[in-house]
Order: structure tokens, then C-alpha cells, then sequence
């Protein structure tokens, strides 16, 4: 969790849950690298599905189809939060990370390093998918969909992750609700998003799923409805979850930062 002297001699409601849900271990600043090495793999493993399920698909003749790309991707993501939400929260997406510190669930001076984490794992997967089959379908990147104008990405983009960011916010401020429900609710709004979106904007959400094929296959004309789409949404959802909920929970920042006693 990345504690300084003064964190922990702080008496907050959030730092005296995350105390005793947590082992001295877990705390020490020194092992912040878990963390980052958590977020590196599992945002592998996820650029690595999503957009490698456009790869195989485009590569064995339509043999993976749209249904099974987006459902495959939620899949992916419900058992990453299964494995590894416990060691650093299990974020995988520069959105989510920027929405739990805007939510005061997630400290501002770990951000960069999550971020920067992600963005090296979604490259070299990125990087792994050119090796293994070239730049088939695109390398699995997220385009607007024919006929669908860059604005028109963009909303939906803003209005998917809004979605998204709000189950995971949502799924987060009670004990009851995280873990393996968070799980599900995360893994399902996924593939349900991607069921009816995927053809209008690729149902990214994801700056880093978008960003690194794009980066890979030296194509980033359209990469900026990607990155803007989800920030935009995510800074919504955070709005949203303030209204529903008020001000943000220990719970949240178990969920946000990992608790290794939960799992």
C-alpha cells in the first residue's frame, strides 16, 4: 500500500479498516512492486484476450465471433479480479485508476505507477500479438464502427465507461459486495457492453486496450476518442457514485488498494 510514517499514524475510519484487514507485510512500502507487477500481468493477460480475440477471429476465417470476443474479454476480466484483487486492487485500466483516486479510495502519488504498469503490460501483449500473427485484423484494435463518426465513438465511448466505472465504484463501497460479486458485475457489464456496443465503438473502455494495439501496428488516428472517451467517463461515474453514495468508504479502499485477508 505504499504508507508513509504519517499515514499510519493516522486514526481516519479508512486507514484503521485498512489496518486490520490487512498483515504488516502487506503494508510495507517495499512491496509496492507486487502491486505493480500484479497490475503489469493482469493487464497482459487482458490485451492480450481482447485483442487477440480479434486477431484469431480475423485470422481462422471468422471462426471467433463478435458474441465470443466480447464475452471472452469479460471472462478474462472476472478471473483477474478473482486472482489478483486481493494484491493491489486488480485496476487494469487507466480510468479505473484515475476514478478511485478522484474517489479518494486510491492515494494520487500511486497513480502514475499503476498507470505506468498498465501501459507496459498492454504494450508488450500488444507487442506479443504482432510477434505471433502479425497485424491480422487490425491487431485487435478498437475503431469506430462503419458509419459511425468519431463523435459519435467518442459518446459512447464516455457513455460505456460511465458504466463501467459505476459498477466498479458501485461494487466497491460495501464489504458485502466486494470480491467475487465485484467479480461478476465487472466481468458481465463487460461482455453486456461489448453484446450491443462492440460494432458502434469496440466497447474499449480502456485507454490501454485501445492505445497499445494502436501503438503496435503505427496507427493512432483515431486512438484519442479511446483515451478521452473513458477519462471523460470515468470522472462521470465518480459524480454519479457521490451522488448515490456520498462521501467514498473504507470498504472502497480495501477494494481499491487490496486486502490480502479477503480472499
Amino acid at each position: 500500500m505504499a504508507f508513509t510514517h504519517a499515514d499510519q499514524t493516522e486514526s481516519t475510519p479508512q486507514q484503521r479498516m485498512l489496518r486490520s484487514s490487512t498483515t504488516p507485510d502487506f503494508l510495507d512500502p517495499a512491496h509496492e512492486w507486487r502491486r505493480l507487477f500484479a497490475e503489469t500481468w493482469g493487464t497482459f493477460l487482458l490485451v492480450v484476450v481482447a485483442a487477440g480475440a480479434g486477431v484469431v477471429g480475423a485470422g481462422s476465417g471468422g471462426a471467433i465471433t463478435l458474441s465470443m470476443k466480447v464475452i471472452a474479454a469479460g471472462l478474462m476480466v472476472m478471473a483477474i479480479i478473482y486472482f489478483m484483487r486481493a494484491v493491489g486492487g486488480a485496476h487494469l485500466n487507466p480510468a479505473v485508476t484515475l476514478a478511485f483516486a478522484a474517489r479518494r479510495n486510491f492515494p494520487w502519488r500511486r497513480v502514475a505507477g499503476y498507470i505506468g504498469a498498465q501501459f507496459v503490460g498492454g504494450i508488450a501483449a500488444a507487442a506479443f500479438l504482432r510477434a505471433m500473427f502479425g497485424t491480422v485484423g487490425l491487431l485487435g484494435a478498437t475503431t469506430p464502427g462503419q458509419g459511425v463518426s468519431d463523435f459519435k465513438a467518442l459518446i459512447m465511448e464516455i457513455l460505456l465507461t460511465t458504466g463501467l466505472v459505476s459498477t466498479i465504484l458501485g461494487t466497491a463501497s460495501g464489504a458485502r459486495n466486494i470480491g467475487s460479486n465485484g467479480a461478476l458485475a465487472v466481468g458481465g457489464y463487460i461482455a453486456l457492453a461489448g453484446l450491443w456496443a462492440a460494432p458502434l465503438s469496440g466497447a474499449s473502455m480502456n485507454p490501454v486496450r485501445s492505445f497499445a494495439p494502436d501503438l503496435i501496428r503505427g496507427d493512432l488516428m483515431t486512438t484519442w476518442i479511446f483515451v478521452v472517451g473513458p477519462v471523460l467517463g470515468a470522472i462521470i461515474a465518480v459524480g454519479f457514485e457521490w451522488i448515490l453514495k456520498g462521501k467514498a468508504t473504507a470498504a472502497g479502499t480495501l477494494a481499491a488498494q487490496g486486502d490480502v485477508k479477503s480472499d
